[in-house]
């Protein structure tokens, strides 16, 4: 009997369980919930410093202000779990209308409570409302960033016309939100839409990915003559957000390309590079947050900077060698035989040598700078993707498509260009995704060693550098730096993983 019992619990337990990883409002709330209980844990052990005795009034404030964040998580986390796990397995009224209570806390900086609060209280998400709020919580982040100027001296002689444009298009993305709530469905979005979508494109130019496609998709599910039949590449970004940390990743992958383009606007570049002899070694406070350098300049600002350098290396690294790579790969899989032989054996040889150790060596061959490390990086990634195309089109160059258009007087070429790589192209995005933050931790580890970007470009491997040699007295300088690192690789990674999970047929 009790066995019996103990079956029929354990199989409710996995019941509920898999109610609740099918919830999106669960997910978002559990891991706002998650994240604001850790925050408040190192709040808390920062009150006091047990060195110099001393009691932080800041980190005390800091402390309350996420618990309390984290009950209100908490509480909304335990409604959540009992609806979804009761008889009618939705959300109450109630509940629904809690969200409210979680979308201010954007303006203490909890975008993760944000997004709870947007995704409970709407029932039926589409895919454009889910990419309108990402998209209204990128831009706002990017405000929020900039305003931190505010407390400098003086500001960029722009800031107020890049504060005007984001500002705008924050309000915009927010009529979106309420709109996208109202005018789109599974199939056909209403044309009251269409205005908003058209804005959503031109987001592209801020840096907006979730705007860009939310824009397309509401345009192309518009103009689909047969609703009845599902778009392919919408249904991989639907399954795309259904992985919540892949979003997350894209997220913080969207922040810091938006951040690299309206720092040109909002943040002034001589304070990165300028020397401030009257603010040598200062600790983090609201006119420099990451503290400043031995030679006072903003540790802040040159990682925004950095950014923007980081970011550049990584994707051209990754272009370059995809498009080298993906021909050879495509040549060497069509063909077969000796130019399959000649291609990959010469690749072999290539990819027989360490990709870090290749780029040193071409590096000290000629001259450290960012063009030669952009080359130094992409002819040591040539290989991994010679080797990723050449296998799939091996398995897609017999298929029935490809003989039809053989059949139909195709050159080779032709077949290769405009069939077999379009079709070849989902793993190598999967990789590229990936491979990026490969590149920018190979960027910042050779700029570390002094032999990537040059010395005076704020970029995060020369600032992680000049901090390394004040770990001791000052390690803010090189702390905020390696965390930038780490955040970039570790979104490009969770990014890549749901990736790869969406285009894979095997999970649809």
């Amino acid at each position: 009997m009790a066995s019996q019992q103990h079956d029929k619990d354990f199989y409710i337990k996995k019941v509920n369980s898999r109610k609740l990883g099918g919830s999106i409002e669960f997910t978002t709330i559990r891991l706002a919930k998650q994240v604001n209980f850790v925050v408040s844990i190192l709040f808390l052990l920062n009150c006091y410093d047990l060195f110099e005795k001393k009691f932080s009034l800041l980190s005390a404030i800091g402390f309350c202000v996420m618990f309390a964040e984290y009950l209100v998580t908490a509480f909304v986390s335990s409604k959540i779990v009992k609806d979804v796990t009761g008889e009618d397995n939705s959300l109450s009224s109630s509940t629904r209308k809690l969200g409210y209570l979680l979308i201010p806390f954007m303006f203490l900086g909890n975008i993760l409570m944000t997004i709870s609060g947007f995704m409970i209280v709407k029932k039926g998400k589409t895919i454009e409302y889910q990419l309108s709020i990402y998209s209204f919580i990128s831009t706002f982040s990017i405000i929020a960033v900039s305003c931190i100027n505010l407390f400098k001296p003086y500001v960029s002689d722009t800031f107020f016309l890049g504060m005007g444009l984001y500002g705008a298009y924050t309000l915009i993305n927010l009529a979106t939100i309420v709109m996208a709530g109202k005018y789109t469905s599974a199939k056909k979005p209403d044309k009251k839409f269409l205005a908003f979508a058209v804005l959503g494109i031109l987001g592209i130019a801020l840096g907006n990915l979730f705007s860009f496609l939310m824009g397309i998709i509401a345009i192309r599910k518009y103009t689909n003559k047969n609703e009845d039949i599902n778009i392919e590449w919408i249904d991989v970004v639907k399954r795309l957000f259904k992985n919540y940390m892949s979003v997350i990743g894209m997220l913080v992958v969207t922040f810091l390309i938006s951040v690299s383009i309206a720092s040109t606007l909002t943040f002034d570049y001589s304070i990165a590079i300028d020397n401030n002899y009257s603010a040598l070694l200062l600790p983090p406070c609201l006119e420099y947050p990451f503290g400043t350098d031995e030679f006072g300049r903003c540790v802040f600002t040159r990682i925004v900077f950095g950014a923007r350098i980081s970011l550049l290396v990584g994707l051209v690294a990754t272009i370059i060698p995809i498009i080298i790579g993906g021909l050879l790969g495509a040549v060497a899989g069509y063909y077969g035989g000796k130019k399959d032989n000649v291609i990959m054996r010469v690749l072999d040889v290539l990819y027989a040598v360490p990709g870090i150790l290749l780029a040193i060596a071409i590096i000290a061959a000629f001259g450290a700078n960012t063009l030669n490390l952009i080359i130094a990086l992409s002819i040591g990634n040539i290989p991994s993707y010679a080797r990723t195309v050449r296998a799939t089109v091996m398995g897609i160059s017999g298929q029935e498509f490809v003989e039809a258009a053989k059949a139909c007087g195709a050159k080779n070429g032709t077949i290769i260009l405009k069939h077999i790589i379009p079709n070849s192209l989902a793993p190598v995005i999967v990789r590229a995704t990936m491979g990026i933050g490969g590149a920018v931790l190979s960027t910042s580890s050779l700029s570390f060693l002094g032999i990537g970007v040059e010395p005076h470009i704020p970029e995060w491997g020369n600032i992680l550098k000049a901090g390394s040699a004040y770990l001791e007295t000052n390690p803010y300088i090189a702390i905020f730096p390696g965390l930038a690192i780490i955040t970039i690789v570790l979104a490009f990674n969770y990014f890549g993983d749901g990736l790869r999970d969406s285009l894979d047929p095997k999970l649809k």
